[in-house]
């Protein structure tokens, strides 16, 4: 009987990378171009897919404030990078909350 392995730390981390480009290619082009998330994109990319990251995912302000802040060339559309920037800055809020929480446990 063969021995299933554990995957390797590169195997997920490219698992984790072919989840971030299916998640961006799943939202980007329903506006025509698929290279990039609309305004209309991006927010139905952060309510469905982020919900639990924003506090109130209805109010349109702050995902309007949000979409300003990445969308660094002022596009009014994010491409993959400035997508990326908003997964690295979630990416950094959750290693500070554990921080913050693995130093109120000692």
């Amino acid at each position: 009987v063969a021995k299933l392995s554990n995957p390797t730390e590169t195997e997920v981390n490219r698992r984790c990378i072919k989840s971030l480009i299916a998640v961006f290619q799943k939202h980007a082009g329903r506006d025509g171009n698929n290279s990039k998330l609309s305004k209309a994109e991006s927010l139905i990319f952060m309510n469905t897919e982020l919900g639990a990251f924003t506090k109130n995912p209805k109010d349109c302000g702050v995902l309007d404030h949000m979409m300003k802040k990445l969308d660094l060339n002022s596009d009014g559309q994010l491409d993959f990078q400035e997508f990326l920037n908003l997964i690295g800055g979630l990416v950094i809020a959750c290693h500070e909350s554990f921080l913050k929480s693995v130093s109120c446990q000692k």
